[in-house]
């Protein structure tokens, strides 16, 4: 993951500096975008280049390994459903907190972009997504 949002950075900051309290989400859904300039200060409201045809949604990734070293990676594959319709070239993905809307946690740019056509599937395999504190 490239960085965290500016919602989770205000969140850690906050909780760290005992200013208020965070919940850990109820879950965690991954995002995908066709563009490479996504932002800290997007939120899953104004996430751009977010997929929307072809059956697309967020894909619920609950499975992370323990957090060591100020790091964890998802521990399961998260597999998308087969594209109806062309979903484009995807460069980036964000974490986010709601299936719908709701606040981007993280985000980060793909290793190598991936031209989805209709009938393709999508996955991260397992450990493909890093979310690290640096």
């Amino acid at each position: 993951m490239a960085s965290l949002s500016d919602y989770a950075e205000n969140k850690v900051i906050g909780l760290l500096f005992k200013q208020n309290t965070f919940a850990s989400p109820t879950n965690i859904y991954i995002a995908l975008s066709t563009t490479s300039t996504l932002t800290d200060a997007m939120t899953g409201t104004t996430l751009t280049g977010e997929i929307a045809t072809g059956s697309y949604v967020r894909k619920i990734c609950n499975t992370w390994d323990a957090v060591a070293s100020g790091a964890t990676e998802n521990s399961q594959t998260v597999t998308f459903a087969q594209a109806t319709a062309a979903w484009g070239n995807l460069k980036s993905f964000a974490i986010t907190d709601k299936i719908t809307k709701g606040n981007i946690i993280g985000w980060g740019k793909l290793t190598a972009s991936k031209t989805i056509a209709s009938g393709d599937t999508f996955k991260f395999a397992t450990g493909d997504i890093d979310a690290t504190l640096d």
